[in-house]
């Protein structure tokens, strides 16, 4: 991430968040909203924070926006302002947008003006949260095209204790383990702390422990047919 540099335009829940996540992995991050508390509000967490409106071209050329690595569009509430933003960064040539839609139909609209990254956090979040009531063990979720998805899930407790070679993920169920969060316990300073790590890629001889996580992918029904096999 170092000397990335992204612009962050609409400082709502999601923009907000967004800045913050790219700030805090070593980018230097412009965020930009047209009220001045929120760009205060944030100030101290990027490198740069500016009060613009972003449907005004001449001040968007002001801030270099088009010599930023990727410019993301998080404008909420007016989709007007949020075409008009996204025209005006078509048309600096900037090198790459990624923008907020909310709906299908903001999204065909935005896609019709050739933006090819698109997010949809309402939609994203509310799939984590229904396939959450579904599966309990699920903890997260992101779909797939094609009926795919990756999903972290904590183990069934009929596999706990057994190798990946007996389980037979890929044979019996058609789904990947890709890699296996685990719990350690880990000595900071007097105190006994319980920290997450990867494992890196699972073996055959691998042993799914109760403190684990897996991260599988497959199809949602292969991911299903598993969790509900062995509940």
């Amino acid at each position: 991430m170092k000397n990335k540099q992204f612009a962050v335009i609409g400082l709502g829940q999601f923009g907000e968040a967004i800045a913050k996540s790219l700030s805090k992995k070593g980018a230097e991050v412009l965020a930009i909203d047209s009220n001045q508390d929120k760009v205060d509000y944030i100030s101290s967490d990027v490198a740069y924070a500016v009060a613009l409106d972003a449907t005004d071209k001449k001040a968007l050329i002001m801030q270099n926006i088009q010599d930023f690595d990727a410019v993301v569009i998080a404008i909420g509430e007016e989709f007007e302002q949020l075409l008009l933003c996204a025209v005006n960064l078509i048309e600096l040539k900037t090198k790459r947008i990624i923008a907020r839609a909310k709906g299908d139909a903001n999204k065909l609209i935005l896609q019709k003006l050739g933006i090819k990254e698109i997010f949809q956090p309402e939609f994203e979040v509310g799939a984590l949260v229904a396939e959450r009531l579904i599966h309990p063990s699920i903890i997260s979720y992101l779909e797939l095209p094609d009926g795919f998805s990756i999903a972290e899930l904590k183990p069934p407790k009929s596999i706990l204790g057994r190798t990946l070679e007996d389980i037979r993920l890929r044979d019996k169920y058609r789904i990947n383990l890709i890699t296996i969060k685990r719990d350690f316990e880990e000595l900071k300073g007097e105190e006994v702390m319980t920290e997450s790590h990867l494992t890196g890629v699972p073996q055959s001889t691998t042993i799914i422990e109760e403190q684990d996580n897996m991260l599988v992918f497959g199809r949602d029904v292969d991911i299903e047919k598993f969790i509900e096999i062995n509940n």
